[in-house]
């Protein structure tokens, strides 16, 4: 098999791996966003709203850093250029981040694997900006409801 093909296949069961891992931990916090933003109420007061989100914001981060460390292991199994875990970490950090220095780069026999992980980024990093803004949203329908409701 060529190892362009390689690349692709490989690719492709991380893209699988990532989305997986996103939509697991993304679907435990929005199965549980009314009791954490009850508790959260309970202990910030006022400051709740602000704090919750700061929360989800951190929590989806987190969610970021579990899938670029999951590139990172999978390049030093795959290539013999990324000596240690640090360069792995920082190559796949720069990578999914579509940021892409390029003072640290793949040969050619694996730098379509390093596009696919700036791609898979790219799709995951659009899916949390819509995944924060819709709770964002649904804090402030559910506070807007609850002004209506007194009002009347």
């Amino acid at each position: 098999m060529d190892q362009l093909a390689i690349q692709l296949i490989i690719g492709t069961f991380m893209i699988i791996a990532t989305v997986i891992t996103h939509a697991i931990l993304l679907d435990y916090l929005i199965q549980n966003v009314k009791t954490i933003g009850k508790n959260f109420a309970k202990i910030f007061g006022r400051l709740w709203k602000s704090s919750f989100i700061s929360m989800v914001v951190l929590y989806v981060f987190i969610s970021h850093i579990i899938q670029i460390w999951i590139w990172a292991i999978l390049y030093l199994f795959v290539t013999d250029e990324l000596k240690t875990f640090e360069e792995a970490l920082y190559f796949s950090t720069s990578s999914f981040t579509t940021v892409g220095f390029g003072d640290l780069v793949l040969g050619t026999d694996w730098r379509m694997l390093s596009a696919i992980e700036s791609a898979n980024g790219f799709l995951l990093f659009g899916w949390s900006t819509a995944f924060i803004f819709e709770i964002i949203m649904q804090i402030y329908r559910k506070e807007s409801k609850d002004l209506e409701k007194e009002s009347r």
